[in-house]
């Protein structure tokens, strides 16, 4: 561990993103100083930390003498080529095409709908909770729904999304289901997802990441 690189991370207790880069780090044995950026006070859209994330998003990863590492997908390619044990992507092309594909059905087609900047400009335009509430609803069972049907109808998936080993793939699984916990949003028939998430929330890197379990989290 001496050895280690010093890491800080920008992060929040409950975003999915920063979720995804905890887990990915339990998994290769890395450590990083949290900082905690309070999306709800709106420390995101300070000018602190449009220096480090001009997007205002988290996470953001911050390496000494590098700059900073932001998108959770970005990160964790990282973090697999500068720790590769355990691999997070399959030795071979095709699997880890799979894995990618999957991974970016969550990141790039489902998770960027239910953020909260996506909540503010709805909330603009006239939504209210009941209206947003069925807005997460929709668009949390689309993708899980659209992962489910790959999954279970590939042969490529075995005891995790791919293969009998942790991937890309199952953290960006397990990202968006603890958000449907968090905001209590029960997407049925999707048996393939449960056995994969039961197999997963029994490991201590993904127990470790719970947002339940992080500094700022609500308690009780």
């Amino acid at each position: 561990m001496a050895d280690q690189p010093h890491f800080e991370l920008f992060a929040f207790w409950r975003t999915s993103a920063t979720y995804r880069v905890r887990v990915a780090m339990n998994l290769k044995g890395l450590i990083a100083h949290e900082r905690i950026v309070n999306l709800e006070a709106g420390e995101q859209r300070g000018e602190a930390f449009l220096k480090i994330n001009p997007l205002g998003a988290i996470p953001a990863l911050v390496e000494d003498g590098f700059p900073p590492i932001t998108q959770s997908l970005a990160i964790l390619e990282f973090l697999d080529e500068t720790a590769p044990s355990p691999p997070l992507l399959p030795p071979d092309p095709h699997g880890r095409a799979r894995v990618r594909s999957i991974a970016a059905m969550l990141a790039a087609d489902t998770h960027p709908l239910i953020t909260p900047r996506v909540r503010r400009y709805l909330t603009a335009q006239g939504f209210d909770d009941a209206a947003w509430r069925a807005w997460q609803t929709q668009w949390f069972s689309t993708g899980l729904l659209a992962v489910e049907q790959r999954l279970a109808s590939e042969s490529a998936t075995g005891v995790y999304c791919h293969g009998d080993a942790v991937t890309t793939a199952d953290v960006l699984l397990m990202s968006i289901v603890v958000m449907t916990r968090i905001f209590k949003i029960d997407v049925p028939g999707v048996p393939t997802i449960d056995r994969i998430v039961a197999r997963c929330e029994a490991q201590e890197a993904f127990i470790k990441a719970d947002p339940m379990r992080q500094d700022g989290a609500p308690q009780g």
